[in-house]
């Protein structure tokens, strides 16, 4: 790349995902729960939960996924002059993650790297690639490609929250001629809430406000929408502009309902502009046409004839996106980005070629965006773009199966031994796939070693 050419369709040119290779069936832990059948299943629409044993954390996480950015796209070390991490998966109070994944460029001596990490729950990895692709459109840019990296262990204490954990990383690698760029209009709603935050520093476990998070997030969505359609400027701007849709998925229950929940908007939206058109388009919302939409966050009625009437879109646009949610939980700050790798996992180049996907990204405390990526109408691009993640099913199926007993068993060891150093991790290192980086030791001064499969 030349750094004196203006670096033309700035955006997403490859991405690599990785997850933990063993997981709990949610049906399993249903029973192990002694709660109704169907209930994390059917009603959070989660079916398998990855998790990380004691070998595995944040920083290997994301040591295994940009190593994979890096070897898939055969890039030299040398090219990356970027590279931000967007988590809320704090070990270290001030050294960064960033800092660790710099031992990655040693043999290659590059130590002109820009970029540490950025925290905000689950908002943290979308500040990470908004400032990265910021980096490349600047005066500053160098003509070195920018890594965004964002990766979470998202975990809860045995109860009804801990069926929506999960764990993952994610690592996109940003720069010009890419196949996916950012429309220019972005839409942001952050507020100071309390709906779900992490002040107690001795745990790994949040605190939650579980009602007050579900309004937070559907209050944002709404929000952003109504300043995306604002801001688009013209009075017919619809839902239909966007061709698919990912959200942020705590669980895959509540992205369905806010796939709901932007026909509504888009309702509303008509029907202030006058738009005659409106109650045909959506004949099961009329009942509710003279309702606020601030006092229908829990209005069941409204909520079902919602769901009923964007049925046939969620699953043209939105579900595509759902299988690593469903296959593998809330990532945290991977979520959104776990979503676009599942759409473009699930799709093909052709049936992608100049579409519009809409993303919505959501960190509690709060911070929101919703945004959208442009696919490129060349073909080959989007084929490589699919080619470096095509394996990501099959990835998928060949994870290993734990129990519910046992899972419990290795996440209340984990919880004894938080914090603790000296440490030295017991889990097998047969449950990690070849490559995979992995906790070697926490000396007595907190110092953590890492070492990668062969």
């Amino acid at each position: 790349m030349n750094s004196h050419e203006n670096p033309k369709d700035v955006g997403i040119l490859a991405m690599e995902i990785y997850f933990p290779n063993q997981y709990v069936d949610q049906s399993d832990l249903e029973e192990f729960d002694s709660v109704s059948k169907g209930k994390y299943t059917i009603g959070l629409g989660q079916h398998k939960m990855g998790f990380c044993n004691d070998r595995e954390d944040i920083h290997s996480l994301c040591l295994t996924v940009v190593q994979r950015l890096l070897e898939k796209n055969k890039l030299d070390y040398k090219q990356i002059g970027r590279l931000e991490v967007g988590t809320e998966t704090i070990i270290d109070k001030s050294k960064s993650v960033k800092s660790v994944l710099m031992q990655l460029f040693e043999p290659s001596q590059n130590t002109d790297i820009v970029g540490i990490d950025t925290t905000n729950a689950c908002y943290g990895g979308t500040a990470a690639l908004f400032n990265a692709v910021c980096w490349v459109q600047s005066q500053f840019w160098d003509g070195r490609y920018a890594i965004a990296v964002a990766g979470d262990v998202a975990v809860y204490p045995p109860g009804p929250a801990r069926p929506t954990g999960g764990a993952g990383a994610v690592a996109m690698l940003i720069g010009p001629n890419a196949p996916l760029t950012f429309n220019r209009i972005q839409s942001s709603h952050m507020v100071n809430v309390y709906d779900f935050y992490k002040p107690d520093l001795s745990s790994e476990f949040p605190t939650v406000d579980g009602k007050i998070s579900i309004q937070c997030y559907l209050s944002a969505l709404d929000a952003c929408f109504k300043r995306h359609s604002e801001k688009d400027g013209r009075p017919d701007v619809s839902l239909d502009d966007f061709d698919y849709f990912c959200f942020h998925a705590p669980y895959c229950k509540l992205v369905q309902k806010s796939f709901a929940r932007l026909c509504v908007n888009d309702y509303v939206f008509h029907l202030k502009n006058g738009n005659e058109n409106a109650d045909s388009k959506y004949p099961d919302l009329v009942p509710f046409k003279h309702l606020e939409l601030e006092e229908t966050y829990f209005n069941r009625e409204l909520e079902q004839a919602a769901v009923k009437c964007s049925k046939a879109a969620f699953e043209t646009k939105t579900l595509p996106s759902l299988m690593l949610a469903s296959m593998v939980g809330n990532m945290y700050t991977p979520s959104l980005y776990g979503g676009l790798v599942s759409l473009l996992a699930n799709t093909t180049a052709e049936s992608l070629l100049g579409k519009r996907i809409g993303m919505f990204s959501y960190g509690s405390g709060l911070a929101s965006t919703m945004f959208s990526l442009h696919v490129s109408k060349d073909q080959e691009k989007i084929e490589k773009l699919l080619t470096l993640i095509n394996d990501v099913p099959s990835r998928l199926e060949a994870r290993s199966a734990v129990s519910a007993a046992e899972f419990t068993t290795i996440l209340k060891a984990k919880e004894d031994a938080y914090n603790k150093a000296p440490y030295q991790p017991v889990d097998s290192l047969d449950t990690l796939t070849p490559g995979t980086y992995y906790l070697l030791e926490i000396d007595s001064k907190y110092r953590r070693s890492y070492a990668r499969r062969p």
